[in-house]
Parts: C-alpha cells; structure tokens; sequence
C-alpha cells in the first residue's frame, strides 16, 4: 500500500471512529488506539504535503489564527421564532395555520437547546462553511473553529445531495461546562456564567486550538437547499442523521396540539436530567409543502413555535429606580437590584416599563420583588413579595422632568410611555440617534461602536449622524483608546457605508415606527428619498401596510428643517437615498394594484422566486384568499379547498406559464 493509499485509509478509519464516539456515543476502539491512528496520519501528511485535504481528521486539533471574522450574507435568512407561553396560545396558532392550508396538520415537536445558532454548508459531502446566525441576514465565518467540534461531519456519509445548508445549534454540555469551571476556579480565575455564551463566545476565539479544547458539541434539525427530495420536517432530521449529522432522537410527532402539550409536560420535568441546557420546545408544522404556503412574517415562520418552559424566578431587593432616555425621547424606568443569579447569570437591573405597571404593582424602592426572565432573555418585575413594602416606604412618584436634560416630560393620550422633547438637546437621544444609524441592520460601519459614538458626541467631533462623512483620521486618534490603525478603520468604514442601499438607510434614519420592514415598503414604492419627502399622509397611507400611524410620524419627521439639511448633506455624501439603477431595472409596474396568493409546487421557478417577481413587479403576495385577491398562481397539488374557495369568489386561477406570459 502506497503512502497516498495509507492516508486515504487512515482518514476513512477516524472518520468512522470519531462518528461512532461523538455521534452515535457508541465507540468501537479505545482513545489509545485513536491517539496512535491520528498519529500515523499526522506524520504521514507532514512526509506527503502533496496530499493535504481540508477536512482531515488531523486538522480537528486546530492550531490557525482568525484575527477578523469575515461576514457572510445567508442564502438562506435564519428567522427567529415566535414564543408561547400557554395551551392557549398554541391553539390560536393552530386556528390561524388552518386557515391557510388545505388537510390535516401534523406537528413535529423537538426540544429547543440553548445554544448559539449556527448554518453550515456542505458541498459535495465536505464542510466548507461555517456562519453564526448573526443578524439573520448576515454573520461572521467561523469556519475554522467549527471544524475543532469532533460531532460536526468534515465528511458526510450516505446520499446526500451535491449543495445544502443546515442549521443547529452549537452547545456546551453540562457536563463539560462544570469541568472546565472547576478548572477555572481551581487557577484562581472567575467561573463562566452559563453555558449558552461560553459556547457562544469559544467561537469567536482567535486560536482554532483554543476552540478545540472546549468540549462543544453541534445538535442540527434543519436542511435549507433547492429540490432536496425532503417531504416533511421529520424526515428532515431522519435524513441529517443518515448523512452523520447529530440529530437528537428525542424528537415526536404530534397529531394534535394536545399531543404537542404533553411532549410540552414531560420535558418540562425531565429536561434537568438533559446533558444540555434547555429553555423550550420547538413545534412545526411537519409537512413541508404546507410550510410553503404558510410561509413568514417579516420576523418569523408561521409554521413554527417556541413554548417557552415557565421562566424561572427569584426574589431580591429593588434598592433604587432610575430612568434612562432612548433615542427616540421615550423615558423607561429601570430597577436597581441587590445581585442576584437568575437563569445562568447575575441580574442586577432589571424593566420596570413605564408609570403605569409601577402604579399598578405598587412597586416602591426598598421593596421585596419577585424577578423573571421573560422568556428566560430580558429580566422583568413581576410584583412586590407579599407583606415587603419597606415600613417608612411611600408611593412611587413617577419623573417629571427628563433625567439627562431637565425638560418637562410629555405623555401622549393612549400611550404607556412618557417621552423628552427635547429630541436635538437631549444628550443621550442624540448618541442613541447615531448609534442607531451605525448598527448592523443599518449602514453596518465597520470599525464604529457604540462607546465610541458616544466619546466622539462628547469631544464635539459630531452631533448628528451626516457629521460621521466629515470626520479625519486625524480628528480621531486623540479619542481614547484610539490608534492609528482602528482611526483608519473607522474611516474607511464610514467611507464604505456609503454603498448601503436606499432601504437601509432610510431603516437608518431612525424615523419612530418605520423599522425594517416598513423602510423596505417605502423605499420599493416612493424609489426616491425626494419622493417620500414630499409624499402626503394619504399617498403613503396607500402603500400596502402602512398605517395612519406610520404615515403621520414619516410626514412628521420631514417637517423638521434640521432633518431635512442633515438629509441635504448626506446626500451630498454620497449616501444611497435612492434605489440603484440595477434594482430599478429588475421592476416595473405591470402588477400594480393587483394581489396574489401562491398555492402549489413549481416546476420553472421556486415558489420564492415566484413571490419576488409578484413584487418586483408591483404586485402584493398574500397568504390566504379573500374578495381582495386578483389572481391565485397555481402549481402541482393545491390544496382542494383554496381552488373551492377561490372559484367560490370568482378569483381566476392561473398557472406558472400564465404568470411568467403575464409579466414578459
């Protein structure tokens, strides 16, 4: 046998090994006998460069450097998911899913570990990227460190298609979290908090072999790709574990929501005697074609679930409540607590929300309260412990005065929230305010963080965000714990913003209730940020989902003199307040005013394909069938009873070539 052979060999060999040990937990040969194996492989590679290979078995130990994490755009958007915290509530999800498909609903219901979410592409069977969720658009390539965890396949077995994506979380066991605390502890150094951002933050460690020595593990339910063959979401898992992937076996199939609520119960007890830290159970809709038709808001799958096990809770005492100022002017009041650990950390502050809640709970500083996770994320107040209002304590007042600039609060009628006017003098409204356009959904600078946002408002290098284009490198270096390269990454980041399409930077300007979604609406229909300054509240209540709300804060927003001159300069800039020819040449109008709902399965195109040429060419998807609908788009097996529904009203019913004849 030939050394190129011998490799070949040896790489199958622990492949197979490392499969049955960190997979199936079922090794057939002992570490000793691995260690040997690895070792011939190690020097037979090191004798024969000529035969290196990414995906070897050797490389699990790591050893390279990754100084920046290059950001990756998903092919695939990883949505969050919507929480429910009751049998009611999964039961009004139920009654909306069965409005909108055809036939009986099955559920697959899998537990939700906490971990941090991952997307991993496979082509040809090997492992050539590994993404953090990040924004869910976007995240950081941690490919590197993700082939150190011994449970993710460099090589996959079976019959897998030629390209995917799956997705999973990369979790830290109890187990090995508790040992490496004792060793921490042991060196004099402080414990890791829980395993969720340990796990999280070991992918971020600039040395591989770091990574490589934190025992993390990799649990995948989710295959993303183009005609993969899969019918269902059961068999999605089925086939992630045939291909080597560690899939959970404890996952059920549910034919009811009573079904889910009682896989719901039992790991709501048994999940303390899980290796991994679980907040949850995930519950979707099984088959696949029906996801399709239910398919997303602009947050979240409508074909999915999280129910939130009960949320832990503790008691300790509020010392003092403060105030803070968002960048839109709205006051939220904060609780000051005395330390306490709460769901894997230490929470010493915590939502009190507004005037109204604290009224309501009674809640006075030196008082007893009981705290909670909502949703095991943000802490919360949820009452006072009974008998422990604090004997010489008085009723809560409420501020009246803006806590960073002394300006009388304002409170509109039907509205929680107390806000500060004073939106151009209000120091922490005006940092907020550019924090804001800086942030990763925005214009995503590279090199600019909040804290620096905030020292360059303080040493009056700017007050608003079109301040950041005139900004030197030599202005910036004095800044605090500012060198010469991060001031010339700053540069060039802000430099580089100024290719963020129209969209972003209208989500940007910080404008209140046009968040991304809606700043998507307005930048397709008015195309021009001239035509959205000038547009009317009843032009832009017109566009499709826009409400009088919206409408009446856009019109708002562009009364103000200021706004407009800061708009003026960025423009001047060369910031995208436009959309670009190349978007423009890819949409017409041909579908204005006409509304689809796609059913089916496509041959020519993909079902989202289909539904971004409906809007690229002015058309409205919609989800179900009403009087409003102009056309149903159908493909092999619609559901029976949307063609009874949609002849019943007279709605035409075309096909895919129909469609693709009507827009040319």
């Amino acid at each position: 046998m030939n050394a190129e052979q011998q490799i070949r060999q040896l790489r199958e060999e622990l492949r197979e090994h490392n499969y049955n040990y960190y997979v199936l937990d079922n090794p057939t040969i002992s570490d000793y006998d691995f260690d040997i194996k690895l070792k011939q492989l190690q020097t037979l590679e090191t004798a024969h460069p000529e035969y290196y290979d990414a995906n070897s078995p050797s490389l699990r130990v790591g050893g390279e450097v990754t100084k920046n994490f290059e950001t990756i755009a998903h092919t695939y958007r990883m949505y969050s998911l919507d929480n429910s915290y009751s049998k009611e509530d999964l039961e009004d999800w139920e009654k909306r899913i069965k409005k909108m498909v055809d036939g009986a609903v099955q559920y697959t219901c899998e537990l939700k570990y906490d971990g941090a979410s991952m997307s991993l592409t496979y082509e040809n069977g090997k492992l050539v990227r590994a993404v953090t969720r990040g924004d869910g658009f976007k995240g950081d390539n941690v490919t590197t460190n993700v082939k150190t965890i011994k449970s993710v396949p460099l090589q996959l077995q079976g019959d897998y298609p030629s390209k995917f994506e799956i997705r999973g979380e990369i979790v830290l066991p109890w187990e090995g979290f508790n040992a490496m605390n004792e060793e921490r502890v042991a060196t004099g150094e402080e414990p890791y908090r829980n395993p969720r951002n340990t796990a999280s933050g070991s992918l971020k460690l600039q040395d591989s072999s770091e990574t490589a020595k934190r025992p993390l593990e990799c649990l995948l339910y989710s295959i993303k790709g183009e005609r993969l063959g899969i019918a269902t979401q059961f068999e999605n898992l089925e086939k992630a574990r045939s291909w080597g992937f560690k899939v959970p076996s404890i996952a059920k199939l549910a034919n009811s929501i009573d079904e889910v609520l009682e896989f719901v119960n039992y790991w709501d007890i048994h999940r303390h005697d899980l290796p991994y830290e679980t907040d949850g159970v995930v519950v979707k809709v099984n088959d696949l074609q029906q996801q399709e038709e239910l398919g997303y808001t602009a947050k979240a799958p409508r074909w999915a679930m999280a129910y939130k096990f009960k949320a832990e809770q503790v008691s300790t005492v509020l010392h003092e409540i403060t105030y803070q100022v968002g960048r839109t002017g709205a006051i939220t009041p904060v609780a000051n607590l005395e330390p306490v650990a709460l769901a894997g950390t230490i929470v010493k502050r915590a939502s009190l929300h507004n005037a109204d809640q604290i009224a309501k709970l009674d809640i006075r500083e030196g008082d007893t309260v009981y705290v909670e996770k909502g949703g095991e994320i943000i802490p919360k107040i949820m009452g006072v412990v009974p008998d422990k209002h604090r004997p010489s304590s008085t009723p809560t007042q409420y501020i009246d005065v803006c806590p960073e600039c002394a300006t009388p609060l304002t409170r509109t009628e039907g509205e929680a929230q107390h806000y500060c006017p004073n939106a151009e003098g209000c120091p922490p409204q005006i940092i907020g305010r550019i924090q804001h356009f800086i942030s990763r959904k925005a214009m995503d600078i590279e090199g600019l963080g909040g804290e620096t946002v905030a020292l360059l408002v303080e040493n009056g290098l700017i007050t608003n965000y079109a301040d950041l284009y005139t900004l030197t490198i030599e202005q910036v270096i004095p800044l605090e714990r500012m060198a010469q390269k991060s001031a010339e990454n700053m540069i060039h980041g802000i430099a580089a913003s100024k290719d963020i399409p129209f969209e972003r930077v209208l989500f940007a300007l910080g404008i209140r209730y046009v968040g991304e979604t809606v700043a998507k609406k307005l930048a397709k229909y008015t195309k021009h940020i001239d035509a959205l300054i000038g547009a009317s509240e009843e032009e832009l209540i017109a566009i499709d989902e826009i409400g009088e709300r919206i409408a009446q804060s856009v019109v708002s927003f562009f009364t103000s003199e200021k706004k407009i001159l800061i708009i003026k300069r960025l423009k001047d800039y060369g910031v995208q307040l436009k959309i670009s020819e190349e978007q423009l040449a890819n949409q017409t109008n041909v579908l204005q005013g006409n509304a689809f709902v796609v059913s089916g399965v496509f041959e020519k195109v993909s079902r989202a394909e289909l539904k971004k040429m409906i809007e690229d060419n002015g058309g409205k998807v919609s989800s179900s069938i009403s009087a409003k609908t102009s056309f149903v788009v159908a493909g092999d097996k619609m559901g029976p009873s949307k063609r009874t529904k949609a002849e019943g009203l007279g709605v035409p019913i075309i096909t895919e070539d129909d469609f693709l004849e009507m827009i040319g």
